[in-house]
């Protein structure tokens, strides 16, 4: 069963919240980072993008950098833009985009659920992008980036964390420059929080890695790089923790360079043994269904259908429609057989639109693009529980959690 607990979060000004809450380190590149924290003393990308605050000479993974972030997470709390709560406490976490509103538990994670299974994970992680963050984590003491975990729904959770927001006044709420709404209810009353961790200890079977797979690899390496010597805050780390029916996960596309030596002709040809393949059409094709994709090529969208026989319906990576394109049109036609490392694919998230897959295509950066039906959260928990992972940029989730606003230190009792 899950372990989840309460803790002391280190956290903004009231008055400085908007200020702080950047987007998350690793979906913004260091000139980004830059130009958002210009003019902003108080952007918490100080800390998660701290190569801005250094020379651009120096490496963005060199010691100087996290050396620069452990400083300005100091400068931070000495100027009191942040400070730690005073006891441990739950915090729930409500974002609203669109109109739609999506609520979770903030807490901290037993990295002994990590790694005995109870968390549960669906992506192989890369280790350059985990000695970032194990480096990261132990030059600040702090784990700054939250991991974005998901449930199977539970009503009694749903009723204790509603109660909270209708009889309880956010700490924190706000509209970011992005139109999304963020606000924080702090739960600090012992009787709910023994009320949570009871149900999640006694109803929840397992908890599953949505988004952050590097973040909760690295605070468990950062435990044991340091052994004996690890304070108890090591033995967990930041969680927001969703039920699946508030999730949305969002399509994640792919464009492709060159076709392997193919016609655009001929590369229709090849796709005719797994694809009913629809006439050419102006209007861009979203998939309206599993195992129907989008082809944008030579300025025209054509809408391929997977045929009967192309995937195992039994088989839980197999069925996924990025596991059909992979397999079939990417590795089977194109040869690109490892889309982790070839440079002949790029990724483009759901949040982009498909015009920026027309864009692309229409730059001559790349040849042909193609749109995705969205993964369903019972297809990740089924892998997850299969001890399966997914092809690499399977899932995009929107919207995403700001980092600064609730910080886990491990090095703080």
């Amino acid at each position: 069963m899950a372990s989840i607990h309460p803790f002391k979060a280190l956290r903004p000004q009231p008055q400085l919240a908007k200020q702080v809450a950047s987007l998350p380190y690793d979906v913004l590149n260091s000139a980004e980072a830059k130009a958002l924290a210009q003019g902003n003393p108080h952007s918490f990308l100080h800390i998660t993008k701290s190569e801005i605050d250094v020379s651009d000479k120096i490496d963005v993974h060199a010691p100087e950098v996290y050396l620069q972030a452990k400083e300005n997470l100091d400068a931070f709390i000495q100027r009191d833009v942040l400070f730690r709560e005073n006891k441990d406490c739950y915090y729930i976490y409500q974002l609203i985009m669109n109109g739609r509103a999506q609520t979770g538990l903030v807490c901290v994670s037993s990295v002994d659920d990590y790694e005995n299974g109870i968390i549960k994970k669906h992506e192989f992680t890369r280790p350059e992008k985990e000695q970032d963050r194990i480096n990261h984590i132990s030059i600040t003491g702090a784990q700054t980036g939250n991991v974005f975990l998901a449930y199977r729904n539970n009503s009694r959770i749903d009723e204790i964390i509603e109660q909270c927001k209708k009889t309880k006044s956010p700490g924190y709420d706000f509209i970011a420059e992005d139109g999304i709404q963020h606000s924080i209810w702090i739960i600090n009353d012992d009787k709910t929080i023994t009320a949570i961790t009871d149900i999640f200890a006694k109803e929840v079977p397992a908890t599953y890695i949505a988004d952050g797979h590097h973040r909760a690899a690295s605070a468990a390496k950062v435990r044991k790089q340091l052994g004996d010597k690890a304070p108890i805050g090591a033995n967990h780390f930041l969680t927001t923790l969703f039920p699946a029916n508030q999730l949305y996960i969002m399509d994640y596309n792919r464009v492709v360079k060159d076709l392997n030596g193919l016609s655009t002709e001929d590369f229709l040809v090849a796709l005719e043994p797994y694809f009913e393949i629809g006439p050419a059409q102006k209007e861009a094709v979203k998939p309206g269904t599993l195992h129907e994709f989008g082809l944008y090529i030579s300025n025209n969208w054509y809408r391929l259908t997977a045929k009967a026989g192309t995937y195992d319906a039994n088989d839980p990576i197999g069925v996924l429609d990025v596991s059909i394109l992979q397999d079939k049109v990417l590795s089977g036609i194109l040869e690109i057989h490892d889309p982790r490392t070839d440079k002949r694919i790029d990724f483009v998230g759901g949040i982009r639109g498909l015009t920026e897959l027309e864009k692309r295509v229409n730059s001559g950066d790349v040849v042909a693009a193609f749109s995705l039906y969205p993964v369903t959260i019972d297809q990740l928990f089924n892998i997850a529980d299969s001890g399966q992972v997914m092809p690499p940029k399977s899932t995009w989730f929107e919207p995403k959690l700001r980092d600064g606003l609730l910080t886990h230190l491990i090095t703080a009792e």
